[in-house]
């Protein structure tokens, strides 16, 4: 009899140990079940937000903010047609055709940048001057002003290394000073372009040559890289020909040809896709629906 208890009680107890001991597991499972939840979620939390920022950060344009005001001083050239200004080292070509009129300029060999400055728009501002209006006007960078060596810089070889030198349009000059004044001292900064409609590309070259200038740039107005892809092709890298113009050595004829640019300035990339049909001609100039901010 006594037994027969000793034997309940011992195995009541063993029940019970068994019962808390289920329920200690229980416990550690679900608060380790809990801990792995909290450590996923922050986790997918953590990432969530990554991927958030980083999907953010393309969506949002890089958009060209203006510079400083900085010194410098300016001439002009041409008279009032501006019809000198026309063509010019970036390669625009009838400037009126192209929509950059006569508010234009030539810039200096600082300024220049060897042709990546061209489409760079800049206000300029006549100072301390009896022949200033005490008005900006905005121009955009179509030309170069070359060195004159054979004159002093500060006398007559304006546009000489290291000076930084605005030589206008007559027109644009006109703007900002009396002509007769010759040279003016300014204050100039740059500023974004402000374009209508998207990206122009001239196209010229030949059968194994393809010579593209781009012209409507917005933004910053500047141009550092750029590739093509023909429909039959993939992405081909061009090289900087001079000033607006970009090449590649390829044979693309009877192919739609896209475009993918990124600025000099801000580094945003854009890509025209099928601008050109695969009809496209030498000479002709083929407009896209995406520009710069």
């Amino acid at each position: 009899m006594e037994e027969h208890q000793a034997y309940l009680l011992t195995k009541a107890f063993e029940e019970r140990l068994a019962i808390v001991n289920r329920k200690a597991m229980a416990s550690l499972f679900h608060s380790w079940s809990f801990s792995l939840f909290l450590i996923v979620l922050t986790s997918a939390m953590f990432i969530g937000k990554s991927m958030a920022a980083g999907y953010g950060k393309a969506r949002v344009p890089t958009l060209f903010r203006p510079s400083r005001w900085s010194l410098a001083h300016a001439t002009f050239y041409g008279d009032e047609t501006a019809r000198e200004t026309m063509g010019g080292a970036c390669g625009y070509g009838n400037l009126f055709q192209t929509g950059y009129g006569t508010d234009t300029v030539a810039l200096s060999t600082t300024l220049f940048n060897n042709g990546y400055a061209c489409g760079t728009c800049y206000q300029i501002k006549c100072t301390n001057a009896p022949a200033c209006y005490g008005v900006i006007t905005k121009v955009t960078a179509t030309n170069i002003c070359p060195p004159n060596w054979s004159k002093d810089s500060n006398n007559g070889g304006w546009c000489n290394p290291p000076r930084v030198h605005f030589d206008l349009s007559k027109p644009a000059f006109m703007k900002i000073a009396k002509w007769k004044a010759g040279i003016v001292p300014v204050m100039y900064r740059r500023v974004p372009c402000a374009r209508t409609g998207g990206l122009r590309f001239k196209l010229q070259g030949n059968g194994y040559w393809l010579l593209v200038y781009v012209m409507n740039v917005g933004g910053g107005g500047d141009i550092a890289r750029m590739w093509v892809k023909g429909s039959k092709t993939g992405w081909m890298s061009m090289s900087h020909n001079w000033g607006a113009s970009y090449q590649a050595f390829a044979r693309l004829g009877g192919q739609a040809l896209s475009f993918k640019i990124t600025s000099y300035t801000t580094k945003q990339t854009v890509i025209a896709l099928n601008v050109a049909p695969s009809n496209w001609r030498v000479g002709m100039t083929y407009k896209s629906t995406v520009n710069f901010s």
